[in-house]
């Protein structure tokens, strides 16, 4: 897995948990005591099935003449 910072992580959690409350499928088997979607989706990144990737802004080169 990924090195994420805990402001990713949010992000993705948050994302996740969304999608998963307006209906879209699971990626891992849930427990049948689990229905909180903020912790099924915390489930999902820590099983490393989330297809996410994450762009970080890269310094800009500027050549000198």
């Amino acid at each position: 897995m990924e090195k994420f910072t805990k402001y990713e992580i949010a992000r993705i959690i948050g994302a996740r948990a969304l999608q998963i409350s307006m209906g879209a499928p699971l990626l891992i088997k849930r427990p049948k005591d689990i229905y909180n979607t903020v912790t099924i989706a915390k489930e999902e990144l820590r099983a490393g099935v989330l297809p996410i990737n994450i762009k970080r802004p890269q310094p800009v080169k500027i050549e000198e003449d």
